[in-house]
């Protein structure tokens, strides 16, 4: 059974940097595309970031692209989401998911979703 277990969230001051962690069970992170989404209140889910399972390429939402790192660390079964200087606007659910196939480059097909985190950025 896929769990994925995010860590990190909270209120955070504007300007600050933000470090979230997810944490993979059932499945090799290397084998997966992974990403991390955000639900802002009254708008749709969007993507910020995935990873590809080989590592190799790495893509970013144009709004945030300048802020936001993805990076994973295989020996613990992590994937991570760095955001500097966050905003207000940031507030949101930041959930991290990997993609369904195996050896996959995108996230499109993400299947397996965590439960989700409560960032709130304080202006």
């Amino acid at each position: 059974q896929v769990e994925l277990v995010e860590s990190g969230g909270g209120l955070v001051q504007a300007g600050d940097s933000l470090r979230l962690s997810c944490i993979a069970s059932g499945l090799s992170i290397d084998e997966h595309a992974m990403g991390w989404f955000r639900q802002i209140p009254g708008k749709g889910r969007e993507r910020l970031t995935c990873l590809s399972s080989s590592g190799g390429i790495r893509t970013y939402l144009d709004s945030v692209k300048n802020r936001v790192t993805i990076s994973r660390d295989n020996s613990k079964s992590a994937l991570y989401l760095t955001m500097d200087n966050v905003k207000p606007e940031d507030t949101a659910m930041y959930y991290c998911a990997a993609a369904r196939a195996q050896f996959g480059v995108g996230c499109d097909d993400s299947k397996y979703w965590g439960q989700g985190l409560q960032v709130t950025v304080s202006s």
